[in-house]
């Protein structure tokens, strides 16, 4: 017996719409899972690299408030990592780590007379992001009242999770 196509054509194409949508439902969960997270292809290193930079220094500028300090702390993760030798040796991250550095930061806010800082070279990829700058600072210590001058160059290692800074390693003089 020879297989005829027009006398088969029903079971053919009920046979092929069921492949084809056994198809699509395999695949979908797939797809869904692909579109949850951006690929490291997908983030944008350059303008992340640039708006937290830029956050950095209205958090250090002379009249900065504590909206420009929450700006800044709006890009790491709420456990963040900081290390800044020889100060804080241990980068690991702490479940209270942006409160932390809330703390800390909020101690000295607004302490400069003067501020400038220039971003001076910068790398990313892998999910880590490398910043160099150099900062002029002028400004009257919150501890002993005396004047601190600060003209130095700085290099930190971000660690990037899920679109934020998760550990921060900060190398300077």
């Amino acid at each position: 017996m020879k297989w005829n196509l027009v006398s088969n054509i029903a079971k053919l194409r009920v046979s092929l719409m069921t492949w084809l949508a056994l198809s699509l439902l395999a695949l979908s969960p797939l797809k869904a899972l692909a579109e949850d997270k951006p690929t490291a292809a997908e983030f944008d290193y350059q303008g992340f690299t640039q708006q937290y930079f830029e956050a950095w220094k209205g958090s250090q500028k002379p009249d900065a408030t504590q909206e420009d300090l929450e700006h800044y702390l709006s890009f790491l993760t709420d456990d963040v990592g900081y290390q800044h030798l020889p100060w804080s040796d241990d980068d690991s991250r702490q479940p209270d780590g942006k409160a932390a550095l809330r703390k800390g930061m909020t101690y000295y806010l607004a302490s400069h007379d003067e501020y400038s800082a220039k971003l001076t070279n910068q790398a990313y990829g892998h999910n880590v992001i490398m910043i160099e700058f150099h900062t002029v600072a002028k400004g009257t210590h919150p501890d002993n009242g005396q004047l601190t001058l600060h003209d130095n160059s700085a290099f930190e290692v971000l660690e990037i999770d899920d679109g934020k800074v998760s550990v921060i390693r900060h190398y300077s003089n």
